[in-house]
């Protein structure tokens, strides 16, 4: 008996420091969208979640540490699978099918992660360490959409004259918080608006067959007619 008393205490504690762990971190958010990365504090946020700095401290090792705790529950979107897990388990077989499906999750997470990234980059002139977390999320960023690329390729979808490290910077375009910003936080599209955008703008770049002539080729053209 004294055996399963400690394991269901165990577990107890464990879903308590979850609990806790989950508590501090939409606090945290909250708090960072409101009033800013540089009000946003350690024990201003133990207070505001009725705990200790050193409870906060145990879980996170400082402010760049909670954001990167903030990021990484935005980026699961919304349910209970995360949704770099659903992207992963869309089928390559069908460009025409991949790509909305893409843009869909997009929609889903972007309005969650994208104002926590345009608050990271602006508060990282300032900040050193948080300069430092700004590099590592870009990073973390462009290496899944070298992964979405790369899958693309493995499929046989990218035109022969584009190569995988172009799809990822084409991928790493679509869905930065800087294209979020301008056209739906700046401009006010909608989310339809910009899912749609993002699907299409992927496929004119990515889809064989459906990429017209680029602006090099153009102006090739007009100097060969003479007229630039």
């Amino acid at each position: 008996m004294s055996g399963v008393k400690r394991n269901y205490d165990g577990s107890a504690r464990r879903a308590r420091a979850e609990r806790v762990r989950g508590v501090l971190v939409d606090a945290a958010r909250e708090m960072l969208l409101s009033e800013g990365y540089a009000a946003t504090t350690i024990p201003r946020l133990a207070d505001a979640c009725g705990v200790s700095g050193e409870s906060v401290y145990k879980r996170f090792a400082g402010k760049p540490a909670l954001v990167r705790a903030v990021v990484a529950k935005a980026l699961e979107g919304i349910g209970p699978v995360a949704a770099e897990t659903r992207s992963d388990a869309l089928a390559t077989g069908d460009l025409a099918t991949l790509l909305p499906g893409w843009a869909t999750l997009a929609a889903e997470v972007t309005p969650r992660v994208a104002p926590i990234l345009l608050l990271v980059h602006a508060a990282a002139a300032h900040d050193p360490e948080l300069a430092v977390l700004a590099g590592e999320l870009d990073d973390d960023r462009r290496a899944r959409m070298t992964d979405n690329a790369r899958r693309i390729a493995e499929a046989g979808h990218l035109p022969p004259d584009l190569t995988v490290e172009r799809a990822a910077d084409i991928l790493w375009t679509y869905s930065s918080p800087q294209m979020y910003d301008l056209l739906v936080l700046r401009s006010g599209w909608d989310i339809d608006q910009y899912a749609d955008f993002i699907a299409t703008g992927m496929a004119a770049h990515l889809s064989p067959g459906a990429r017209p002539a680029s602006v090099a080729d153009q102006r090739g053209i007009h100097r060969v007619d003479g007229r630039c």
